[in-house]
């Protein structure tokens, strides 16, 4: 029993030292630094949102001890993610693990760099969450939760990595209060890539106010769906009104793809949807109808 738990003890030493020099220390409040992620070799930066309390005056601190100026390339509040640049050529390379890779059980460290040497803390995962929306409307494709990980000061932003040193996801406690979330690689990868080519974070605009109203049985076991959204409100110029959205118009469909809850709507809205025209199926007056509308950009 002693040669196993020494055995694994090295490994989790090892995987510590191997994935460490992706983690790095980040300078951008006022009090305790917090820690992120190497994004790529070239200088971008991953961490949280919540920890980058400036967007001037950051400095990045390096696994060799430096301390380098960094700047803010863009944040997303709703999904606690912010990208740095720092002039750097010969950080370390990060090895992502997918989020189908996780088992509920595993074994993962959370990897912080508050200070100049790496920390870390070992844990398990406890749950996995299928797509979900946050409290600020961010979309998380699959969380992984572990409360048992102890998040010390300053480990926001800094990465989860599993057994084999890769990394999970950037590790987040202020998306839930009181619970440790990770956020997965492909979460990041959307939102960090929609930062670096835009700055911010593209969502569609319809321009309604709507809420889930159960349908007629008839209507309902025709369209294979109890819900749809009645819209009780339509903002003057926007793409709804000129659409021809009306008030009472219940949607049943944004682009083929039912809308039974304000979900199934805001999920269609993303960035990729903006200037491009979509149909909307509707139930106006008991008559079924489809109409167009063009996504316009959420200012």
């Amino acid at each position: 029993m002693t040669e196993i738990l020494s055995s694994l003890s090295d490994e989790l030493a090892q995987v510590v030292a191997g994935a460490g020099p992706v983690a790095v220390r980040v300078e951008a409040r006022r009090r305790l630094s917090a820690s992120g992620i190497v994004w790529s070799t070239d200088g971008t930066i991953v961490t949280a949102h919540h920890a980058v309390e400036r967007d001037e005056n950051i400095s990045v601190g390096l696994p060799d001890g430096g301390t380098i100026p960094a700047t803010l390339v863009g944040r997303d509040p709703t999904t606690d993610v912010a990208v740095l640049r720092v002039a750097a050529t010969d950080l370390a390379e990060t090895t992502w693990s997918g989020a189908d890779d996780a088992r509920v059980g595993h074994l993962v460290l959370a990897l912080g760099r508050p200070g100049e040497s790496v920390m870390a803390t070992l844990g398990v995962v406890s749950a996995l969450g299928e797509t979900w929306r946050t409290p600020a409307g961010g979309q998380i494709d699959r969380y992984l939760q572990r409360p048992d990980v102890v998040m010390y000061p300053g480990f926001s932003g800094g990465p989860l990595v599993d057994a084999t040193g890769r990394v999970m996801g950037l590790n987040t406690s202020a998306l839930l209060p009181g619970i440790a979330l990770a956020e997965p690689s492909s979460t990041l990868c959307r939102v960090v890539e929609s930062l670096l080519s835009h700055g911010r974070i593209r969502r569609g605009y319809l321009g309604i106010g709507a809420q889930p109203v159960r349908l007629p049985e008839a209507l309902a076991q025709e369209l294979s769906q109890e819900t749809g959204l009645l819209v009780f409100s339509v903002e003057p110029n926007s793409p709804a009104e000129k659409g021809t959205l009306l008030l009472g118009d219940v949607i049943v469909a944004l682009d083929g793809h039912p809308t039974r809850y304000l979900d199934d709507l805001l999920t269609r809205l993303h960035g990729d949807s903006v200037g491009t025209k979509l149909p909307v199926r509707i139930v106006r007056g008991g008559q079924g109808q489809e109409l167009v509308v063009t996504i316009e950009e959420r200012k």
